[in-house]
């Protein structure tokens, strides 16, 4: 049988391929998946097993002109041979931090979970777009299903979410529901016909709400900061007073963002007395719990988040503490009016036909501000099916273990080089300032806070320039610059413990 295609454009019809052709195409394809099968071992070897072995550099630095050169970043007109592609592949995860090294401390992802991993593999090799049934049947129930469990966890039997690229994007969402409930004629005519708006969030919390503030025309300068107390846990006596203060202003007050873990100290906010507050303003209550809302599955923890189910809205990135790989992060909603499609939908009707022959609530991608949406709950799903609710708690429960280790070693072994920020701190942030022997004894001279405001950078570059380890530092408010380590790998154990700060020490002996 012969077939004839057709150019949609200018209808010039195209003979089907030769014998030839086809024999090419057969050949590209076993190729193909002979450079997949080599590259996946490179990836097994070089990321998997190298780069979770403590034994091994977390990162092979260089500067950006030398790295440049080595990677040889150029892209030209004819393609490379395998062997040299899969050189490309090998420098590459050299050159790259082994963010699922033991000694990885630096941001609030790390480790790796394996069932995640098997997750995200597939996900990248079915390749599709979560906002149809049609073509994503599987992952439009998955996602469904994920997130009714999540919202369980938080309290609530009913409402609606999606998961979204990160969590700024969720916190971004839950403003613009926020202002969509009360001014709904905001999607039709814009801006203009609003009045002044007004956000309130902690100083500690995620620089997000600014960002969000800014992209819906709302503004950074109608972010209104309330005051928080030394552990950097919103006062809802201030906020009840800045919402007031607002209104006597001319503003509307629209939504207080609360936070469940600060990206610093790991703070949370008081969730019952803030609730107490938003609902006798009426306002939107969202919580963004991109870091703490895992303790949810502690049973020990999760009190420390008590009152979530009070919220509006819930932002939560199991990318972080439950280690599902990045990007997983899911924006829940108590609403059950199907809000988030009201607000974001525009109805493409090449993509979103009413007469389909399956049940068009099934099309979730007019839920969405996006078109094209990766599917993020499979990585999530496959970890939660291999070891339970219960294990996802355990895991948990050993980040605070190690925290409560780390502030042991800080404060008992180690009291003449560190001090701690604030005490015992209520999450898996530990922060600490190290103290170099030059300025031991000296915290009352002119220039002490001066000093001490370079000794983390300092050490800082050179555990990157040695590879041998890498935890984070930054300034709050009138602290200067400290370490802030973060501990939730389920591959640290007590020697790597132990080896952080001892490396601290050997790295700042001669400040």
């Amino acid at each position: 049988m012969q077939y004839l295609f057709v150019y949609a454009t200018d209808e010039q019809i195209m003979e089907p391929a030769n014998h030839h052709d086809l024999n090419e195409s057969l050949i590209d394809h076993a190729e193909g998946q002979f450079f997949l099968n080599e590259a996946f071992k490179i990836i097994m070897e070089e990321v998997l097993s190298k780069g979770t072995d403590v034994k091994q550099k977390v990162c092979e630095w260089k500067e950006p002109e030398e790295l440049a050169l080595l990677l040889d970043l150029g892209v030209r007109e004819t393609g490379e041979p395998q062997e040299k592609l899969l050189q490309r592949v090998r420098d590459v995860a050299k050159y790259s931090i082994k963010t699922s090294h033991p000694h990885f401390f630096n941001q609030q992802y790390g480790g790796v979970d394996y069932h995640s991993l098997a997750g995200r593999f597939l996900t990248e090799a079915l390749n599709t777009n979560l906002f149809t049934y049609e073509v994503a049947p599987v992952f439009v129930l998955m996602e469904t299903e994920v997130l009714r469990g999540l919202r369980q966890l938080v309290g609530w039997t009913e409402g609606d979410g999606i998961f979204c690229p990160g969590g700024s994007t969720s916190n971004m969402y839950a403003m613009n529901l926020a202002r969509y409930r009360l001014f709904p004629e905001v999607k039709s005519q814009g801006l203009w016909a609003l009045p002044r708006l007004s956000i309130f969030t902690s100083p500690e919390s995620h620089y997000s709400v600014k960002k969000g503030a800014a992209f819906l025309g709302i503004g950074m300068d109608n972010v209104i900061f309330v005051k928080v107390d030394d552990r950097g846990r919103m006062i809802p006596e201030d906020l009840d007073e800045k919402i007031e203060l607002s209104k006597s202003q001319g503003a509307v007050p629209l939504l207080v963002s609360c936070t469940s873990g600060t990206t610093v100290q790991g703070a949370f906010d008081p969730l019952d007395r803030i609730a107490d507050v938003c609902d006798k303003h009426k306002l939107w209550m969202h919580v963004d719990a991109c870091w703490g809302g895992s303790v949810l599955f502690s049973k020990k923890h999760k009190h420390l988040m008590k009152g979530i189910d009070r919220a509006n809205s819930v932002a939560w990135n199991p990318h972080k503490m439950l280690v599902a790989g990045l990007q997983c992060s899911a924006f829940l909603l108590k609403d059950t009016t199907n809000l988030l499609k009201q607000c974001h939908s525009a109805s493409a009707t090449y993509l979103f036909q009413q007469d389909k022959f399956y049940d068009v609530n099934l099309d979730i991608g007019d839920k969405s501000v996006q078109c094209s949406r990766k599917v993020d709950c499979l990585k999530l799903w496959l970890m939660w099916k291999a070891v339970g609710s219960m294990g996802l708690a355990e895991r948990v429960d050993k980040a605070f273990i190690h925290a409560s280790t780390a502030m042991f070693l800080v404060a008992k072994f180690h009291y003449h080089t560190c001090i701690c920020l604030c005490g015992q701190p209520e999450f898996v942030n530990v922060c600490f300032w190290f103290i170099p022997l030059s300025l031991r004894g000296k915290e009352g001279t002119e220039d002490y806070q001066e000093k001490l405001a370079k000794v983390a950078p300092i050490i800082k570059e050179r555990m990157m320039k040695q590879g041998t380890m890498m935890v984070g530092y930054q300034p709050l408010g009138n602290k200067v610059n400290f370490f802030r380590v973060i501990v939730l790998s389920p591959l640290l154990s007590q020697k790597d413990m132990d080896f952080f700060l001892n490396e601290i020490e050997r790295l700042g002996k001669d400040l």
